[in-house]
């Protein structure tokens, strides 16, 4: 097992990339905290897993929820090894129609949300030692501009430099830092339905599975990336290496 005796947390762990990624984190050793501001949600995935998971209701877009969110974990589990900041919300508007509140909201959801964690976290994880492993879940979105949702393209770039910022920082700790950025992978951000609809450009010619961004996610926080540091690594099915029409 590549996480044996390991504690990690997961955000946004009730539904899709989340829940794929603590389900696989748990079978290959890892306490899993499940953190999710759907309490029901959070809860059916830990008790689908069992006595080595254990979910938390939070808003990790404020400071409060986060700090009380990670003592507890520490207070259960005793340490905490890796944390995979997931959640994310979008928008779907464009700059002429968006309006403040709902920028504000995906920005802090989004991209607040994943420095709150990463700074509790890293500094439980200087306090225990010895280093440890954060993924940052950013996007496509995060690289290339879109015809919508401003907001989240603005919080998922936001996402890919503070994950080297991060890197540079926390290095010096032994923590890597690295992320992953998918492309429409099973629901959509925000929808607990997939849309068997939703047009698919790509080199594969089919939808992520959450499953294969798990198994990414599960390599950067595993030994077998050890010499990885401040990476993005793309599962999308090669949309970034695409020419775009």
């Amino acid at each position: 097992m590549k996480l044996e005796g390991q504690v990690a947390i997961v955000t946004g762990g009730g539904r899709n990339i989340g829940e794929e990624i603590a389900r696989l984190f748990a079978a290959e050793g890892a306490k899993v905290a499940i953190i999710d501001n759907d309490r029901a949600r959070g809860a059916r995935v830990a008790e689908a897993i069992g006595a080595s998971a254990m979910a938390l209701a939070s808003d990790v877009s404020k400071g409060a929820d986060v700090e009380a969110a990670v003592a507890e974990v520490v207070r259960t589990f005793g340490r905490i090894d890796i944390l995979v900041n997931n959640v994310a919300i979008s928008d779907a508007k464009t700059i002429l129609d968006i309006t403040e509140e709902e920028w504000d909201k995906v920005i802090a959801v989004t991209l607040k949300s994943q420095f709150l964690m990463a700074q509790a976290v890293a500094r439980q994880m200087v306090r225990q030692g010895p280093g440890g492993r954060i993924v940052n879940i950013g996007s496509t979105s995060g690289h290339r501009g879109r015809a919508r949702a401003i907001a989240y393209c603005a919080a998922k770039g936001g996402v890919a430099n503070l994950m080297r910022a991060m890197a540079v920082q926390l290095a010096p700790h032994g923590i890597r830092v690295n992320s992953i950025s998918p492309n429409k992978t099973g629901s959509p951000v925000g929808r607990d339905e997939f849309d068997p609809t939703r047009p698919i450009t790509n080199l594969v010619k089919r939808p992520g599975q959450p499953a294969e961004t798990a198994r990414a996610v599960l390599f950067l926080v595993s030994d077998d990336a050890s010499f990885i540091v401040g990476e993005n690594i793309f599962v999308d099915g090669g949309v970034m290496a695409m020419e775009v029409p």
